[in-house]
């Protein structure tokens, strides 16, 4: 069937309809990692449309830049991410009332539905404090 496909159609189009089904697979199965091997299809389907290329090095030439975009998308994804997600780097800042009191630097507090520990000076439950600051998951307060 493959064969009936690429005489009908030519390699060319082949590797380029596996591209666009493979980036549109990536749509029902959200993963990114379907969209760079589609990309890589599509690249072959290119470079087989500027060069008449034999099936076998049109298939290296794909298995090279899947790797080599597979590589490249798991280099942009090591990069850091800013905070925007990150729903505890949204604390610092924010004011609350203290639910335990702060003795000996730690105590805790309510924000939303989590009880979080916080660190800083020796305050009564009750009293109102500033988030300053996060070391793991305690965060740092200041009187308000």
């Amino acid at each position: 069937m493959l064969s009936q496909l690429a005489a009908e159609f030519g390699p060319t189009w082949i590797w380029i309809l596996a591209g666009l089904l493979l980036m549109g697979t990536e749509l029902a199965l959200p993963g990114v990692f379907l969209v760079w091997l589609g990309l890589a299809a599509l690249l072959t389907g290119i470079l087989t449309a500027l060069l008449p290329l034999p099936w076998q090095v049109q298939l290296l030439v794909f298995a090279g830049l899947a790797v080599a975009s597979v590589a490249l998308a798991s280099r942009l994804t090591k990069r850091p991410i800013s905070s925007l997600n990150r729903a505890d780097r949204g604390l610092i800042g924010r004011e609350g009332t203290l639910t335990a009191a702060i003795v000996g630097g730690s105590g805790t507090i309510l924000f939303d539905d989590t009880l979080w520990r916080v660190a800083g000076p020796d305050l009564p439950a009750g009293t109102r404090v500033r988030v300053t600051g996060m070391s793991g998951t305690v965060l740092t307060v200041a009187p308000a």
